[in-house]
């Protein structure tokens, strides 16, 4: 079936088939398809367009929001710290005011109490120096020993009342100390023991000693003696700052040994006390310990001994076992050739009876005439 189509500009009438027909659609429909998708990705993009202007104005302000908030906290931080950091530096400020005034006070102390020692050391110095200008060399020596005593035994009472402190008289081992102090506990533990030596000489000496040339004779003396500590008093080398300054350790050169002057004398025993009396209690353990080791040594010797003799009673008592089986082996011997014999004669004897039941007249009278003829006259009668 034909179709008509009438031209739109001239009026003119077209006939066309149904192919043509359907293709005139087909164009016309992709035509206004294209134009209604053109429009509707033209509005798409439009209200996109504004989505995202909208989006970008909001996240805008977000973001102005956000920074204004961090910005009123970091001026709130900003000031609490400064607060912070003004007081902070107040008291220290304050604090340091404090300490140089103690500072300063302290500095004081110290200077006013080394030139108190430092006055004190050098009338100790004068009043030895002139003490030794009137005595003997011998008596010098005797001096500063006595001198000693006479301190310690000042406060023994009341600081020491329990320590041994007496001349070493002792010179078996070749040599002795002068002084020896030992302290023991209530159980009797010695927890201290120092060897003391004390020197000196006269400030005209000739040949002037010096205080490590009697380390060694001290060390001997102190282990000797069986003591912990070795305490040298001396007034030797008054010039020597070393020795000057107070106590001087020379451990690393002898055990446990210390030089001292003589004004230190008193300060070092209760240095070395009170350090051994923190230590005791260990001490005490220690002899406990000790102790019971001898104890487990004297029960192992015991136990050893009695092993011993066990074995040695074991080993008499195997070899008279043994003494009696070998005689009980030669008695079994001598009764098995007993046997054997008693055995070999019942053997004579079985063959003894045999002979003696086979034995007959005529076998006793075969080959021989004259018995024969006998036992025929015995029958006759």
């Amino acid at each position: 079936m034909a179709n008509t189509i009438r031209c739109p500009r001239c009026g003119e009438v077209f006939e066309i088939d149904e192919a043509g027909y359907s293709a005139i659609l087909m164009q016309v429909r992709d035509e206004e398809f294209a134009r209604e998708l053109g429009e509707r990705t033209r509005l798409y993009e439009e209200g996109r367009k504004k989505d995202i202007e909208m989006a970008v104005k909001e996240a805008v302000l977000e973001k102005e929001k956000n920074i204004i908030e961090l910005r009123a906290q970091l001026d709130k931080r900003e000031s609490e710290l400064n607060a912070e950091m003004d007081r902070k530096v107040s008291e220290l400020n304050t604090k340091i005011a404090s300490n140089e005034t103690q500072h300063i006070q302290a500095e004081q102390n110290l200077k006013e109490k080394y030139e108190l020692q430092l006055s004190q050391k050098d009338e100790t110095i004068e009043f030895y120096k002139d003490l030794k200008a009137r005595q003997s060399t011998k008596m010098v020596g005797e001096t500063l020993e006595q001198h000693c005593e006479i301190e310690f035994n000042k406060i023994r009472a009341t600081a020491f009342p329990n320590a041994y402190f007496e001349k070493d008289n002792d010179a078996s081992g070749g040599t002795k100390g002068d002084y020896i102090y030992r302290e023991s506990d209530e159980d009797g533990v010695e927890f201290i023991s120092i060897m003391f030596e004390m020197k000196n000489e006269m400030d005209t000496t000739a040949t002037k000693h010096r205080n490590e040339d009697f380390f060694a004779k001290l060390d001997k003396d102190r282990k000797d003696k069986g003591c912990e500590y070795a305490v040298l008093v001396s007034m030797l080398e008054a010039d020597n700052e070393l020795y000057n300054q107070g106590i001087v350790d020379v451990s690393h050169r002898f055990d446990k040994m210390y030089v001292i002057r003589p004004q230190f004398f008193i300060p070092m025993i209760t240095l070395l006390r009170n350090a051994a009396l923190k230590s005791l209690s260990v001490r005490r353990e220690l002899a406990v310990i000790r102790a019971q080791n001898i104890d487990i040594t004297n029960f192992e010797n015991e136990l050893e001994n009695f092993k011993m003799r066990v074995g040695n009673d074991y080993r008499l008592a195997g070899e008279k076992f043994s003494k009696a089986i070998e005689e009980i082996d030669k008695s079994i011997k001598a009764l098995e050739k007993v046997k054997e014999a008693l055995l070999s004669s019942e053997n004579h004897f079985r063959l003894a009876d045999k002979k003696a039941d086979e034995l007959t007249v005529r076998k006793l009278t075969r080959n021989n005439p004259t018995m024969a003829a006998k036992f025929e006259e015995l029958k006759q009668d």
